[in-house]
C-alpha cells in the first residue's frame, strides 16, 4: 500500500504527549523570518534575495495565491497515491528538491545533508554546478538514491563536457541544464552586503576538482587560489549561447535532459524540436529578470506548447502543498522546491531539510484527500478558479 504522507500530523500528535513539539515550524512560509533572525545577513540575503526591487518573487507568490481551490465532496479518497513517473523514473511524490548552490553558507554539512535528506525520503535531489561539495562526494552520501545533475553551461567546453563524464559517472541519472543566467542578474540585496561567495572560493568545489578546469590554470588552485577564482570567473557562464548549442549536450548526455527557465511557450516547442526531455517553467525564483512573468501565470500556455512531447516541472514560489496542487492543478507533472529546504537546511542541518520534505508532502496529501482527489494525476483547471489580483 502506498505510503500516506499525511501520517506526519499523527505522528507530531502523538509526540506531543511527551511534551515534544517540533524543533521547526510547520508552516513552512514562516521559515525565511526565522532564518532571517537566526542565521547571518550575507547567506540569508543570498538565499532569500531577489533580481531588482523583488517584484517577480512577489509576482510568483501572486500569481499562486489568486488561484483557489474548488474542493469536491464525496470522493473515496481513504487509499491515496503520491506516486508519479518523472523522466522515466518512479518517484513516491511529485517532488524533487531544486538545485541551490553554496549550500556551505547556510550550513557546514551543506549538500550532503540536503542530499541525504531526500535519499531518507525518496525524493530526487538535483545538485548545483556551483555546490560547495564536490558532486562524488554527494554522490556518495546519497547511496543509491535518485539524483540529477543541474549545469550551469560554461563557456569552455571541455569543462562541460568534464561535468557531464563526472556526474555521469556518479551515478546522476538526469541533466537539468540551467538557461535563465547567462549573467547574473542585479540583486540588491547581496550588492548592498558586496556578498558572493563565489569570489571567496565557495561554490566552486566542482569547478576546482575538475581536471578540465585545472589544465586551465597556471598554478594548482592551493598555491594560487585568486587566479582560479578569476578563471572560474571567467567562464561560469556564456551568454553567446543559442538553441544550436544543445546539440552538444545531447552528444555527451545519454540521459534525459531537461531545461530550466523557460516561460514561452516557443520555447517550449523549440525545447522540444531540439530532443529535449522536459522543462521546467521557472524564473529561478525571481533571482534573474525583475518584472518577469510569474511563473505559474507562463505555466498552462508551456503546458499546453508542451503537449505529451516534454515533461513540464515547475518551480519558482513553492512554499506550501496547496501550491505544489496548483501547480499539478496548471499541468505540471512534479515541482522542484527551492528556498524552503535551504532554511531548514540552515535552521537544522539534515534533519530540518526532512522537516520540511515531510511538511510539505503532508500537506500535499490531506489537501488532495479533502479536495476529493487520490492522486496528483487527476487534479486540472476545473479545480481552481482565479481571482482577479
Amino acid at each position: 500500500m502506498a505510503k500516506h504522507w499525511a501520517d506526519f500530523q499523527y505522528e507530531i500528535y502523538l509526540n506531543g504527549m511527551t511534551g515534544a513539539v517540533p524543533r521547526l515550524p510547520t508552516d513552512l512560509t514562516q521559515l525565511e523570518e526565522l532564518a532571517e533572525r537566526r542565521l547571518g545577513p550575507g547567506p540569508v540575503g543570498y538565499v532569500a534575495g531577489s533580481a531588482g526591487d523583488g517584484s517577480t518573487a512577489r509576482a510568483n507568490r501572486a500569481a499562486l495565491d489568486r488561484r483557489r481551490i474548488v474542493p469536491r465532496m464525496l470522493r473515496d479518497v481513504h487509499r491515496r497515491d503520491l506516486s508519479v513517473e518523472v523522466l522515466g523514473r518512479p518517484l513516491p511524490a511529485p517532488l524533487a528538491l531544486a538545485p541551490v548552490g553554496v549550500l556551505s553558507i547556510m550550513h557546514p554539512d551543506a549538500e550532503p545533508a540536503a542530499a541525504r535528506a531526500a535519499a531518507a525520503q525518496g525524493v530526487p535531489y538535483i545538485l548545483s554546478s556551483a555546490s560547495s561539495t564536490p558532486m562524488e562526494q554527494v554522490a556518495e552520501a546519497m547511496g543509491d538514491a535518485e539524483r540529477w545533475f543541474q549545469l550551469y553551461w560554461p563557456k569552455d567546453r571541455e569543462v562541460a563536457r568534464s561535468f557531464l563524464e563526472r556526474a555521469r559517472a556518479a551515478g546522476y541519472s538526469a541533466l537539468f541544464v540551467t538557461l535563465d543566467t547567462p549573467l547574473l542578474s542585479w540583486r540588491p540585496r547581496d550588492l548592498d552586503q558586496a556578498y558572493l561567495p563565489f569570489l571567496h572560493g565557495v561554490g566552486t568545489a566542482n569547478y576546482f576538482s575538475d581536471p578540465a578546469f585545472r589544465a586551465g590554470l597556471a598554478k594548482p588552485v592551493h598555491e594560487d587560489p585568486n587566479a582560479a577564482v578569476m578563471h572560474f570567473v571567467g567562464m561560469f557562464s556564456d551568454p553567446a549561447k543559442t538553441w544550436p548549442d544543445l546539440a552538444f549536450l545531447r552528444e555527451n548526455w545519454d540521459g534525459p535532459i531537461v531545461l530550466k527557465g523557460v516561460l514561452h511557450p516557443d520555447d517550449a516547442r523549440m525545447a522540444a524540436d531540439a530532443g529535449m526531455d522536459g522543462v521546467v517553467v521557472s524564473n529561478h525564483g525571481g533571482r534573474q529578470v525583475a518584472g518577469s512573468v510569474a511563473a505559474a501565470d507562463a505555466l498552462p500556455r508551456v503546458v499546453e506548447a508542451a503537449g505529451d512531447r516534454l515533461t513540464v516541472l515547475f518551480d519558482s514560489g513553492v512554499r506550501t502543498g496547496d501550491d505544489v496542487f496548483k501547480a499539478l492543478a496548471l499541468g505540471a507533472r512534479a515541482v522542484l522546491l527551492g528556498r524552503p529546504y535551504a532554511y531548514g537546511l540552515g535552521l537544522d542541518g539534515q534533519a530540518g531539510v526532512e522537516h520540511v520534505i515531510r511538511c510539505l508532502l503532508a500537506e500535499l496529501d490531506l489537501t488532495l484527500a479533502l479536495s476529493g482527489h487520490s492522486s496528483p494525476a487527476t487534479p486540472g483547471p476545473d479545480d481552481l478558479v482565479e481571482h482577479p489580483g
